[in-house]
């Protein structure tokens, strides 16, 4: 099988470093010329090639880009001769916006799939090996794929060695305003909260693990995170007031000396990491 990747930063460079010994070949695309360069210096893909010209050979086309593009994408191919069985999968950090607008001609062919994988770094030089072993793909409105095409990205899946779990579109996108998106914001906060009133002598002195864990996602792509944040807005904005609330109730019982309180509600978020 020949794979496409479109998109060679963390995602689709790992995903194209797991899956060299699948596929007999793996074209690269990618509008950004150094990230081609580096793609082939790094040995990532075989060669590099155009959506459309890739479009004609590609067995499976993996869509590893923000979720705009991913659209975009979709909507070029739908304009191609794909072949019938061909599969495309998209790794969308949300999945209704792109399964709504997905056209209705290539619909089957689309394996709407997130993996609940990644790091704060991007680019090719970012692509590991084992990114996606023992990580969750989440894989939604698999009533809209067509059979084989589900068959053979559940098999892609399986070779990653990765857990798949289903899930509707619009359940996984408040899911992830939870567990995914509304961290990112609160490790930005704290960041930008942090350079306000310290200097950077006192942060590179102070700053411990606590510090370093809750910021790192703050060394995220601005960029790519600004445009997930637009496309799960409503769901964000309910997570981030779920978040302000329990804040506000850590501060009332800290004005109020309600230690003991204090510490029952602390007991609680333990619990979190039981079920982990």
């Amino acid at each position: 099988m020949v794979c496409a990747v479109v998109g060679l930063g963390l995602m689709g460079g790992s995903f194209a470093l797991a899956t060299k010994n699948y596929f007999q070949k793996i074209i690269g695309i990618d509008h950004n010329k150094s990230h081609q360069k580096e793609a082939l210096a790094l040995g990532l893909v075989d060669e590099i090639s155009s959506l459309k010209e890739a479009s004609i050979v590609a067995d499976v086309i993996v869509l590893a880009i923000p979720i705009r593009g991913i659209i975009n994408a979709l909507k070029e191919l739908s304009e191609y001769n794909l072949k019938k069985e061909s599969l495309i999968i998209d790794f969308g950090s949300t999945k209704e916006t792109i399964v709504n607008e997905c056209p209705k001609n290539i619909r089957k062919n689309l394996v709407a799939s997130h993996p609940m994988a990644g790091t704060e770094y991007s680019g090719p030089q970012a692509a590991i090996a084992d990114l996606y072993k023992n990580r969750v793909m989440v894989v939604c409105n698999i009533e809209e794929s067509g059979e084989n095409q589900l068959k053979k990205a559940f098999d892609i899946f399986k070779h990653l060695e990765m857990n798949i779990k289903i899930m509707d579109a619009t359940e996984h996108d408040r899911h992830a305003a939870f567990i995914s998106h509304m961290p990112h914001i609160v490790s930005f906060s704290i960041a930008n909260a942090v350079l306000k009133q310290e200097d950077k002598e006192h942060i590179v002195t102070l700053a411990a693990g606590g510090f370093r864990d809750m910021s790192r996602l703050a060394k995220s792509n601005p960029h790519m995170w600004r445009d997930i944040f637009k496309e799960n807005k409503k769901n964000l904005l309910n997570s981030i007031e779920a978040f302000k609330s329990e804040l506000k109730k850590a501060e009332e019982m800290i004005k109020k000396e309600e230690w003991e309180k204090l510490c029952k509600w602390m007991e609680t978020g333990n619990e979190l990491h039981k079920i982990m």
